[in-house]
C-alpha cells in the first residue's frame, strides 16, 4: 500500500498532527506500506524549511525512508530556494500535480 499526506494548512498543530499520523502509519504492523509520501504546498511548507517549525520531524521521517516533496510554485511564491529546505526534500513543479500523479499511481490521500 501507498499513502500520501498533504500539508497545506497554516495551523502548526494541524501540520504536526499530519506528520504524527504519517509516523504512526509507518510503525503500524497491521498494514504493509510500500511508500509513505508527504507533499507540502502553500502554508504547509513550513516543516520542510530547514529550521522551520516541525523540520526536526521531517528530518526524522526522511531518515526513516519517507518521500518528502515541496511544491516548486510555493517556493517561488514564498521566495524560498531549494537550498532553504531540509536536506533530502525533493522539489516538484506543483503540489497539485504531484498529488494527482501519486493518486493516479494508487496512493491513498490523507489530509488531516
Amino acid at each position: 500500500m501507498q499513502t500520501v499526506f498533504h500539508l497545506i494548512a497554516d495551523d502548526p498543530k494541524q501540520r504536526e498532527t499530519a506528520l504524527t499520523i504519517a509516523e504512526n502509519l509507518s510503525r503500524d504492523d497491521s498494514v504493509e506500506m510500500d511508500d509513505i509520501a508527504i507533499v507540502a504546498q502553500a502554508d504547509g511548507i513550513e516543516p520542510l524549511v530547514a529550521g522551520g517549525d516541525g523540520s526536526d520531524t521531517v528530518e526524522s521521517l526522511l531518515d526513516d525512508g519517507f518521500s518528502v516533496k515541496a511544491c516548486g510554485n510555493t517556493l517561488d511564491l514564498k521566495d524560498l530556494a531549494e537550498s532553504d529546505l531540509v536536506e533530502g526534500v525533493e522539489t516538484v513543479p506543483s503540489g497539485g500535480g504531484e498529488l494527482t500523479r501519486l493518486q493516479d499511481e494508487g496512493y491513498a490521500y490523507i489530509r488531516p
